[in-house]
């Protein structure tokens, strides 16, 4: 049996989408400071700034220096440019009412938590691009409005919606809360519901996952069963990315990397040594900061389940040359950055904790 993620696109697809649901319930019930747009400014930024400008440099590299067709190069950027929630999970905030949500870690948390919602309709804009090569057809309008403008906005109203009905089942019912059965497994529940009612309303489902878990927060905040179904999503998490892992390197052992050269090489390099480096810390000017601490948000850009999830729904849904080697170059960047920012974590979330005088971990 071939492991390799495209030898099997809709399992591929499929996996990795349930791994990143997780993790993105996950990743929103650990966050304890309260959303406001000002308050999650570095957020935005990362978002609005570092994601666009990510995507033109990506693309510009791969139609440049490893000669992909424009179509191809901007599904490889799309797929590239938001950060992982799932391999993020070191460098994130500890968990709710944890503490140790400094500046670094809140930034990424948060960038992790909504940059795979924002990611989607530049993975759109690809394969709509790509059927409007062959058919003729026009498509800036029903993109602009369906896959940017309401499946965008249509995703965070049914996360709040979804989040503030098991918010009010889990803490605030009448009678028997599903709090006082101690099940974490409600927090598994939430994410399903929140993505069937969002792929029911054709609407961004991971926008819609993260906003639930946002807002089921908020319902109770110093309600110890957040832990609860934290630690229940944390752990299912850990378990599905295990197998995942072992599939991916079971697919590098079976040949997956034996086609790379000194031009991909090059390229994975610039993607996560200049690329996302540079644009982290152009959209990072002006905020309340360390330099320390921009330029540790700015390099720990982690690639991983979440682009390995995009090239499959786009390669899946679209008409792209190429298809195979896409494959070969993001397995290349995300192996080398599970090895690079997963040697480096460690030591330098230390380092940092050191020097901000906070006890390190």
């Amino acid at each position: 049996m071939d492991p390799s993620p495209g030898a099997y696109p809709y399992a591929t697809e499929r996996l990795t989408e349930f791994v990143v649901l997780v993790a993105l319930m996950g990743a929103g019930l650990k966050i304890d400071r309260r959303f406001s747009f000002r308050g999650w400014g570095t957020t935005w930024r990362l978002l609005l700034i570092t994601m666009p400008m990510s995507i033109i440099a990506i693309a510009v590299i791969g139609t440049t220096i490893l000669g992909l067709s424009v179509l191809a190069a901007l599904l490889l950027a799309a797929s590239l440019a938001p950060t992982d929630p799932v391999l993020a999970a070191d460098i994130q905030v500890a968990g709710p009412q944890e503490g140790g949500e400094d500046t670094v870690r809140f930034a990424l948390t948060s960038e992790a938590g909504l940059n795979d919602g924002f990611a989607f309709p530049f993975v759109h804009l690809a394969i709509v691009l790509s059927l409007a090569a062959t058919t003729g057809e026009p498509w800036f309008a029903r993109w602009l409005t369906l896959n940017v403008l309401w499946e965008t906005i249509a995703g965070i109203g049914c996360g709040w919606l979804v989040g503030r009905v098991f918010g009010w089942a889990t803490f605030k019912m009448p009678g028997d809360t599903l709090a006082k059965t101690g099940d974490g497994l409600v927090a598994i529940a939430a994410t399903f519901v929140s993505y069937g009612v969002s792929e029911l309303l054709h609407c961004y489902g991971f926008f819609a996952v993260f906003v639930t878990a946002l807002t089921l927060r908020n319902s109770h905040r110093d309600h110890d069963f957040q832990r609860d179904m934290h630690d229940i999503t944390e752990q299912i998490e850990r378990i599905a990315m295990m197998l995942l892992l072992l599939a991916f390197g079971g697919a590098i052992v079976n040949g997956l990397l034996s086609g790379i050269g000194w031009i991909e090489i090059v390229a994975v390099v610039l993607i996560l040594l200049v690329v996302r480096p540079v644009t982290g810390l152009l959209a990072l000017i002006g905020v309340r900061a360390t330099l320390t601490e921009k330029i540790t948000i700015a390099f720990f850009g982690i690639r991983g389940v979440g682009s390995f999830y995009y090239l499959a729904y786009g390669l899946n849904h679209g008409r792209f040359e190429d298809g195979d080697r896409l494959w070969v170059i993001l397995s290349l960047v995300v192996f080398v950055s599970i090895l690079m920012h997963g040697l480096t974590v460690t030591p330098a979330m230390r380092w940092l904790d050191r020097r901000h005088g906070r006890e390190a971990d």
